[in-house]
């Protein structure tokens, strides 16, 4: 399983167990979304590209910076 981090603006968007849909955002890097614009992840290079679009959100962590999405993916780790 593949795990990823989201940043999430707000609280409550999601909760721990639910599937959520993720898109693709492509420029020189990857970015991902998690639907309806919930959550972003960070950059990936071509050969760290997400191959699901559908996860599990594992962990919702907060701090100084905001609120971080942990997303489970059913692909083999990086």
């Amino acid at each position: 399983m593949r795990q990823m981090e989201f940043k999430m603006e707000r609280q409550g968007l999601v909760n721990i167990g639910d599937t959520v849909q993720v898109i693709e955002r492509e420029g020189v890097n990857y970015s991902y979304i998690i639907e309806p614009a919930v959550a972003m992840s960070g950059c990936y290079k071509t050969h760290e590209r997400l191959k699901s679009r559908e996860g599990v959100i594992k962990d919702i962590q907060e701090n100084d910076r905001g609120f971080y999405i942990i997303a489970e993916f059913d692909e083999e780790e990086i």
